[in-house]
């Protein structure tokens, strides 16, 4: 090849590069909206606004990079957590989760933002009948039993008889 056209491919990849670096840096970088998004959030919630826009930026990061692929599968990793609780406690974990199965109801309060998000199970459970036992036998006295005289039959009692009533006094006049 003769050095013109060599001048002529070396000028040509050159502009063929400039050009691309200005139509790469006119499109907005993937995350951008996202981006956007969060930022109009900051300084309108209960985050600390500089924290805010910093996680804004990591997370812009971390999308350019393909490190935010999709958005995280809360309920399996909260049933991930359940199969480390020991059997018995499992399946009302599990509920707790899946906000109830059953004979178990579940109710969900609050917020992230808000502090926390409150669950609430309430599990119902028919306890048996207790079974039905006999009194205790009393225990035997150290005391030997009190002693008791013999006692006379009574002879009954006529009633006494009745006594009129004096008539009243007269009340002086005066």
């Amino acid at each position: 090849m003769n050095r013109t056209t060599r001048s002529m491919i070396a000028a040509l990849i050159a502009v063929g590069g400039i050009a691309a670096a200005t139509s790469a840096s006119a499109q907005p970088r993937r995350g951008d909206s996202t981006y956007q998004q969060e930022l109009s959030v900051c300084g309108h919630n209960q985050q600390d606004r500089a924290a805010c826009i910093r996680e804004a930026g990591a997370a812009r990061h971390e999308a350019a990079r393909g490190g935010l692929t999709s958005a995280p599968d809360y309920r399996r990793n909260a049933l991930a957590r359940c199969s480390l609780q020991p059997p018995a406690d499992r399946a009302d974990c599990e509920a707790r989760v899946l906000g109830g199965s059953g004979n178990t109801s579940g109710n969900v309060d609050g917020s992230v933002m808000g502090g926390g998000v409150i669950r609430e199970s309430v599990t119902t459970v028919v306890m048996p009948a207790p079974a039905v036992m006999p009194p205790p036998a009393p225990e035997p006295s150290r005391l030997p039993p009190p002693a008791m005289a013999p006692m006379a039959p009574m002879a009954p009692m006529a009633p006494a008889p009745m006594e009129p009533m004096p008539a009243p006094m007269p009340t002086p006049v005066r």
